[in-house]
């Protein structure tokens, strides 16, 4: 994986309003940091977790403590030395921007990948049938859906000519449905940043990349920051059934989030966000490259709708949650034989890159070669504490 410089990573824009976490060895435990200038600051100090300055501060009340906050040393040092594998452990590197927060995901949020959902159910996740399947539906619903309001007239006409034809499925309910498919992804403290391996399961056959808007909401429910992500889906055993979610979605270093999250504020409003087109890019040591554009303007639910959905009267997450929105990249281009679609290997680097977010880069292992997970909650917590930052 070839190191990004900071201009790269970073957005373009110099207003963006940037917080995130680094590990940083001094202190064996994490920061939480933000970006001055050309520094990554601490504000562990003013704000112990990600979760805490998300529920409490405001935009302006970060950019104060920023302008209060020791230096870490130069950004670019930070965003050098985070890639995993070639790390100077002496030095700090960045971690997934969130720290207790719910890692919650919504599925079949936008209809270019819908289809692609109903296929992995149909051929039971067998990759050498998805061509044949993918023909089939077609012939009924046609290939473009984007016209269709989820819980709309419309898709209930849909809904009915699929029933009929013995085709509907459980993802064409969330889909087209009135209610949105919303899940645990991960625990807290799981996903891993930018810099990090993403692992898929060794005896995968079929899978690939999910690069996503996410969400980071906090405990009152408002939409405070948002960032990049790549929830590594496992196409084959999701598609022997939709129960197999969590075996297909939680595995070791399966959720890269960032590189950092960018508050909401006046030159990055809720509109801005809807705004937002992200690339995705893998590339193989086996000269394979693919390249997707993803407009969250094309999403079929809205992110506020999706937020709200996840949180409310009868859902509450005290701490905040991040929330994955959803993907419309589902790669069908042959990577080997004809009609055997795309699948990941070893060594891929999938870039996803946003001028208003940066770039979240990382390199494709199996999860039992990824760095394992070791640092949860308990032991953020008895970090602080050792280092006196727990307060009432």
């Amino acid at each position: 994986m070839a190191t990004l410089s900071a201009r790269e990573c970073l957005p373009r824009d110099g207003a963006a309003l940037l917080v995130g976490r680094a590990w940083v060895p001094a202190e064996d435990g994490p920061c939480v940091i933000g970006v001055r200038g050309d520094d990554a600051v601490d504000l562990t100090r003013a704000y112990p977790t990600v979760s805490q300055l998300l529920n409490v501060a405001k935009p302006g009340d970060v950019r104060a403590a920023m302008q209060r906050a020791p230096s870490l040393g130069p950004i670019a040092g930070v965003i050098a030395n985070s890639a995993e594998g070639r790390r100077d452990p002496s030095r700090p590197w960045l971690l997934a921007p969130c720290d207790l927060h719910v890692v919650m995901a919504s599925g079949v949020t936008y209809v270019a990948s819908l289809l692609e959902r109903v296929i992995e159910e149909r051929t039971r996740g067998n990759p050498a049938l998805a061509d044949g399947v993918r023909r089939d539906i077609e012939a009924i619903v046609g290939a473009d859906l984007r016209g269709v309001k989820p819980g709309s007239p419309e898709s209930a006409r849909i809904k009915e000519v699929l029933v009929a034809q013995g085709m509907w499925s459980p993802y064409l309910e969330v889909g087209i449905g009135p209610d949105a498919e919303l899940f645990t992804k991960c625990p807290s403290m799981a996903p891993v940043g930018f810099g990090a391996r993403v692992g898929i399961h060794p005896a995968s056959v079929w899978n690939n990349p999910e690069p996503e808007l996410v969400l980071a909401v906090n405990g009152a429910g408002a939409i405070a920051a948002v960032t990049l992500g790549n929830d590594v889906n496992l196409r084959d055993v999701e598609g022997r059934s939709a129960l197999l979610l969590g075996r297909a979605k939680d595995n070791n270093a399966s959720c890269a989030v960032g590189p950092f999250f960018r508050m909401l504020d006046e030159s990055f409003p809720l509109a801005a966000v809807r705004r937002v087109s992200f690339e995705t890019v893998v590339t193989g040591t086996d000269g394979f490259r693919l390249a997707h554009t993803t407009r969250v303007a094309e999403i079929s639910r809205d992110v506020a709708d999706l937020a709200g959905q996840a949180i409310g009267r009868t859902h509450q997450y005290p701490d905040g949650f991040i929330l994955f929105v959803g993907t419309m990249f589902a790669p069908v281009d042959d990577r080997g034989a004809p009609g055997s679609g795309f699948t990941h290997k070893v060594g891929d680097t999938v870039s996803i890159s946003a001028p208003e977010l940066g770039t979240l880069i990382n390199e494709v292992v199996t999860c039992d070669q990824a760095e394992p997970w070791t640092f949860g909650t308990g032991a953020l917590m008895a970090n602080l504490a050792r280092r006196g930052l727990l307060r009432p």
